[in-house]
């Protein structure tokens, strides 16, 4: 018998891998002779970095980089040395949790943390990053990112600009000539699962402003200069993609990255899919066990057991989801390509009783091991 494990984390409980390795274990006591595969899983936002690090053999750096509002903050990404990849999650270096609820305001938050891991990996050898923008606090199309790289903005008296997202009303023009020369040879995928364009009232600031401290005087600020930054892109980098899906997403850092790194934007599951290559792992698997801390509707919509199932069902293999809780209406789950979901629940408990490292192991595994029993007594 084969089985796949692809299961993203109960976030507050288990990662990835962590869940991975306890279900393994689950069918190894049932059927000793398996050959079961874990696969890390994420959709590209928190986690990401720890589940392809950790599930794919590489390695963990920590630097210092300028935080959202220019203090320095402690990041990490993951490295995997083979194929020269970093895995990044903006959030490290720019998500709204580092700044205090007084303090947001998107007109001084900065994504030049990002670029300063972007520029560190660059100097450890990547030349393949994967990067997941979500969490985001910032509204300055990914300038500040830019500027770490070495690319230059500059104001109508030829001044160069500062930070945030104040600076996009000022930019007049742009040099490129200073950026960093190794990006010629870099790729970029960006994990992103909003659908937004650059401005306008879908746009980055009217949608995600308010959430980072935005008022309406603010959003109107903000959508100005957006629209100001993506008609100097065109004029001087000849880039007329403002209102291509997803450049709107973490305050237009999808632009920066579409416009000036040649980025690719796309699915945060379907990213993390293919760079581990679980299609491949798929190929004439009997069963592949999936699934998150919470299964509901939204798990139906595109999520990352969702995007494991449909791939299963290419390969006609079935597809057992687990998760920590379920609610009433993740029957919807069943129509998108999970055959059968289960809780590993096994008892009342408190919520923080349930999500103990401890209890959630046992209590996935144990129920591994009941579903590969009822398979084994149907096969006799």
């Amino acid at each position: 018998m084969k089985i796949v494990i692809a299961i993203d984390s109960l976030k507050g409980s288990l990662s990835s891998y962590e869940a991975g390795q306890a279900i393994k274990e689950g069918i190894l006591t049932v059927y000793r002779e398996a050959a079961v595969q874990v696969v890390p899983l994420a959709d590209g936002g928190e986690g990401t970095v720890d589940a392809l690090t950790q599930g794919m053999g590489g390695t963990k750096e920590t630097l210092w980089v300028t935080g959202p509002i220019n203090e320095k903050v402690e990041a990490s990404y993951g490295i995997l040395s083979e194929s020269k990849t970093a895995i990044i999650e903006m959030a490290q270096a720019s998500g709204l949790p580092l700044v205090p609820v007084a303090l947001r305001n998107p007109l001084h938050t900065t994504t030049y943390g990002v670029g300063e891991i972007i520029k560190e990996a660059i100097q450890k050898g990547c030349r393949h990053f994967v990067v997941g923008i979500g969490g985001s606090a910032t509204n300055d199309a990914g300038v500040g990112m830019l500027q770490a790289l070495g690319f230059k903005f500059f104001d109508a008296k030829g001044e160069e600009v500062g930070t945030g997202g104040q600076v996009l009303n000022k930019i007049a023009s742009i040099k490129t000539d200073q950026k960093l020369p190794e990006l010629e040879d870099c790729t970029f995928k960006i994990a992103c699962d909003v659908h937004n364009p650059l401005y306008g009232l879908n746009g980055a600031a009217h949608i995600f402003g308010p959430q980072k401290g935005a008022t309406s005087e603010i959003i109107e600020e903000l959508d100005r200069g957006l629209r100001n930054f993506s008609e100097v892109v065109k004029r001087e980098l000849n880039q007329d993609i403002a209102l291509v899906e997803g450049v709107g997403a973490a305050g237009g850092l999808g632009y920066g990255f579409l416009g000036f790194l040649n980025a690719e934007l796309e699915s945060g599951v379907k990213i993390i899919m293919k760079e581990t290559k679980l299609e491949e792992h798929l190929v004439n698997a009997d069963f592949v066990i999936t699934g998150e801390g919470r299964l509901d509707h939204q798990t139906a919509m595109g999520k990352a057991p969702i995007g494991v199932a449909k791939l299963a069902k290419k390969q006609r293999v079935k597809v057992i989801a687990l998760a920590g809780s379920v609610t009433d209406d993740a029957t919807t789950c069943n129509r998108e390509g999970i055959d059968a979901y289960f809780s590993i629940q096994t008892k009342p408990v408190t919520l923080q009783e349930a999500m103990t490292k401890n209890l959630a192991t046992k209590n996935i595994k144990s129920t591994t091991v009941q579903i590969f029993n009822l398979i084994k007594a149907l096969e006799s």
